[in-house]
């Protein structure tokens, strides 16, 4: 078999929201060749992740900017060439800023955008596989899941060898490949909303997430809690900041180490009431600068709904 029919079509896109009178309506696009009504998605360009390039095609057709909210379902379909299409949603919601900076207008690709509610939107879109998307999303409403932040766990990517580093372990740097990383991820980072950024003050964790708070025009606070260097693995440092991001309701990246990140991961799910099992087990053991992202309830009584993790492009 050819590898034009191996290699999968990679995309996302997502479920963009608002509140109305009429109550939770979802945004439908009229696409132009297609002449179809779908929820708006798009093909992953060069060095994007995922969640990067399901802001960026959303901003392309809606005019919309938005931040993800948590995952919803992965569509799989063959295209006619016999490649298989992997399409990756999450919800977003559209704020009302948004929605008046929206600079939308029909062109070649996108007819005209349309808002309706989830019941009409299930009868008007053209394809099975989303109004099972749209069921999806209506399940997490009925289960009040819709309004969340996001709480990432983000390791340092690639530094140097520690065995042929001279000086402090903290002093280490990162490697050219490290810096790379560091770029690619930041745009995956910043659709989900993140506005704090805290970080190990080893300097390749600082070095980490520099690209990400100056896309944010955000400053990196570090802290020792963080550090490989200071914990100990009972240290309440970590649980403090955890608690702290909750009640202030703000999505938070915290950049730290291998030895380090599980400390994480276990404070944000007995803090949310989440089981700790094999699977969030296995999301807090990560290669350098790949990320889980935490998506926790707003409110009184914060509960875990969902979590992912991402890795840089390969290059």
């Amino acid at each position: 078999m050819s590898s034009s029919r191996e290699a999968a079509v990679l995309a996302a896109g997502a479920v963009i929201w608002r509140t109305s009178p009429a109550g939770v309506e979802v945004l439908l696009v009229e696409r132009t060749k297609h002449r179809d009504l779908t929820v708006p998605k798009g093909k992953l360009d060069p060095g994007e992740t995922l969640p990067e390039c399901a802001v960026r095609e959303m901003n392309e057709e809606t005019g919309l900017a938005v931040r993800l909210g948590a995952p919803l379902r992965t569509i799989q379909y063959a295209l006619p060439d016999g490649r298989r299409k992997v399409v990756r949603y999450w919800h977003a919601e559209a704020s009302a800023a948004a929605i008046a900076a929206s600079d939308f207008s029909p062109n070649g690709e996108v007819k005209a955008v349309h808002w309706l509610t989830v019941d009409e939107a299930k009868v008007s879109c053209t394809y099975q596989e989303d109004v099972r998307l749209l069921e999806s999303f209506e399940a997490m409403i009925k289960a009040g899941e819709q309004h969340t932040v996001a709480l990432v766990a983000l390791r340092h990517g690639k530094a140097a060898d520690p065995y042929r580093w001279e000086g402090p372990d903290s002093t280490r740097e990162l490697t050219d490949r490290g810096k790379t990383q560091a770029k690619q991820i930041a745009g995956g980072l910043a659709a989900f909303g993140v506005t704090r950024v805290q970080a190990s003050t080893a300097k390749r964790c600082l070095q980490t997430v520099a690209p990400l708070a100056k896309r944010l025009g955000a400053e990196v606070h570090s802290s020792k809690h963080l550090s490989q260097d200071s914990f100990t693995g009972d240290d309440d440092g970590i649980g403090r900041k955890v608690a702290k991001a909750l009640e202030k309701q703000r999505s938070t990246v915290f950049c730290s180490h291998a030895p380090v990140i599980p400390a994480i991961v276990a404070s944000i799910a007995e803090q949310t009431d989440a089981q700790i099992d094999q699977e969030l087990r296995f999301s807090a053991h990560l290669s350098t600068a790949e990320f889980s992202v935490f998506h926790v309830t707003v409110g009184a009584h914060p509960r875990l709904v969902a979590f992912e993790t991402h890795a840089p492009p390969e290059h």
